[in-house]
């Protein structure tokens, strides 16, 4: 048996490798690929994507699994070999009932999609997106059907990125967080508006860059395995554990994004950095899902980066950085100012109290794409109306509305719901992490992180993908993913900034 599970993982690592060079590429496309190169990258994406999904379906695999399987029945369910064996039979059961010609052919069309939302963003023409949007969400309800029966249609697709869950209880969850959320927007609305006019100035971009490296340094993003880059979209990609990488972007209008896309974007990537060194080469040396891996991000974004604590360290560092600008504005100007709640029209700016509104919003625009109820050229208008219904403010572009978001393009729809599933994470374990570090404020607010890293690591980090999202959540806090620590949070962090 020990030679049948040492031929499977080489053959999982050799599989490993591909998906690798398949994100090196995709980071390549996103940062440093030449703007006209997207039909010859396309084509190596197909190649490399098709070789995997042949490799990784084989009948080679097939026969290992069936010969593997019984033996994991007999090994601790929580080793590693026992999880890596019972997470690949779970993603072979998948991939074996999509064929190869739509793998290859998702390849080619993601990648000249976006380059496509890259153009039309730029010159804010939908039409430009339109027809590849449009092969894409008949591509992904093509992939949905491979899995019939189902519960519901997007079922198959909120399991690439949130295994084990399901629609129906994304919808629970959210149905339960809406009202509360639309509450606290109706009292913190009545409430006089805070100032932060100070953050619409402009900041020297080179300044944003270093005081940016600075703060995720002191997190612990260890930029020995990783580096940092500009894209059009903040994202983090991983090539292996000891080569995690993010990017940031720069808005001249809003002195702040940078650095939260920064803070944001390593996040994630210190949560790559942190898998256990044994599950190397294996799918498992990933987050165990997108909803625990935005819990990371969140969590170091605003828990951490939007706290009083955290600019009891850093402002008066930020100050110094840019004297012109903030020279006369207080910390506590500048903290009440980095969280004023407004509805906005840009997800990626939005703030805590009303991000989880832009979330629900494109599940239900992205059901109603899968189901048929709505077709891809209606979308813009759609968008606005829902936009206004949602949060009352309508975008005067389709830059500030439909094609803000880079996810479509890329075809990952069932994504967009983990974000605020990743927000209820962020809070439950922020809870049980106060528990275990009592004085964890105090400690942020000297600038010192290594006590909260080293908790991540220990209780999520270097377990990877070895453990289902629900799982993990509930081993570490005692419950599965629930709402109520995440409002509790917002209406205690908010009731104090306005006064409720």
């Amino acid at each position: 048996m020990q030679e049948k599970l040492d031929k499977f993982k080489q053959l999982i690592a050799e599989i490993t490798d591909l998906g690798r060079a398949e994100a090196l590429l995709g980071w390549d496309q996103q940062t440093y690929m030449p703007r006209g190169s997207a039909e010859d990258r396309g084509n190596i994406l197909e190649t490399v994507a098709g070789l995997t999904h042949t490799m990784f379906t084989s009948k080679e695999m097939g026969d290992l699994l069936a010969d593997l399987a019984p033996y994991a029945d007999t090994l601790d369910p929580d080793s590693d070999d026992a999880c890596l064996i019972k997470r690949i039979a779970h993603d072979y059961g998948k991939s074996t009932r999509v064929p190869t010609e739509w793998v290859s052919e998702f390849a080619r069309v993601t990648t000249m999609g976006q380059m496509a939302w890259e153009e039309a963003k730029a010159s804010d023409d939908f039409e430009v997106f339109r027809p590849h949007l449009e092969k894409l969400v008949q591509l992904r309800q093509a992939y949905a059907n491979f899995f019939k029966p189902f519960d519901h249609i997007y079922d198959p697709l909120l399991d690439d990125f949130e295994p084990g869950m399901k629609t129906s209880e994304v919808q629970a969850i959210f149905n339960a967080l809406r009202p509360q959320q639309v509450e606290l927007l109706k009292e913190i609305a009545a409430k006089p508006v805070i100032d932060d006019s100070f953050l619409h100035i402009p900041y020297d971009e080179k300044g944003q860059w270093d005081f940016g490296i600075d703060v995720i340094t002191r997190f612990g993003y260890d930029f020995n395995r990783g580096r940092q880059d500009k894209a059009v979209h903040p994202f983090t990609t991983s090539f292996g554990i000891d080569d995690v990488r993010i990017t940031t972007r720069f808005d001249p209008d809003r002195a702040a994004s940078a650095l939260f896309s920064t803070m944001h974007e390593a996040g994630h990537a210190m949560y790559e950095q942190g898998v256990s060194k044994t599950l190397r080469r294996t799918p498992l040396a990933n987050g165990a899902s997108m909803a625990v891996h935005e819990s990371q991000s969140r969590m170091w974004e605003n828990l951490v980066g939007r706290s009083r604590a955290f600019w009891q360290f850093f402002y008066p560092r930020l100050v110094k950085q840019f004297p012109g600008q903030l020279a006369n504005v207080s910390q506590e100007q500048f903290y009440r100012g980095i969280n004023k709640v407004e509805p906005s029209l840009i997800r990626v700016e939005a703030d805590e109290a009303t991000y989880n509104l832009h979330i629900m919003l494109r599940l239900e625009l992205e059901i109603a794409l899968l189901e048929g109820s709505l077709q891809v050229g209606d979308l813009p208008q759609v968008w606005n109306s829902k936009m206004e219904e949602y949060l009352g403010v309508v975008p005067p572009t389709n830059r500030e509305g439909v094609l803000q978001d880079v996810h479509w393009s890329g075809g990952m729809m069932g994504y967009f719901p983990t974000y605020a599933l990743g927000n209820l994470v962020s809070a439950q374990l922020w809870d049980s992490m106060l528990g275990d570090i009592p004085n964890l404020e105090a400690q942020i607010g000297e600038g010192k992180f290594d006590e909260l890293l080293g908790w991540m690591r220990t209780n999520i980090h270097q377990h990877g993908a070895k453990f289902e999202p629900q799982v993990l959540v509930k081993r570490v806090t005692g419950t599965t993913i629930q709402p109520e620590p995440y409002m509790k949070y917002l209406r205690g962090k908010y009731s104090e900034i306005y006064n409720l």
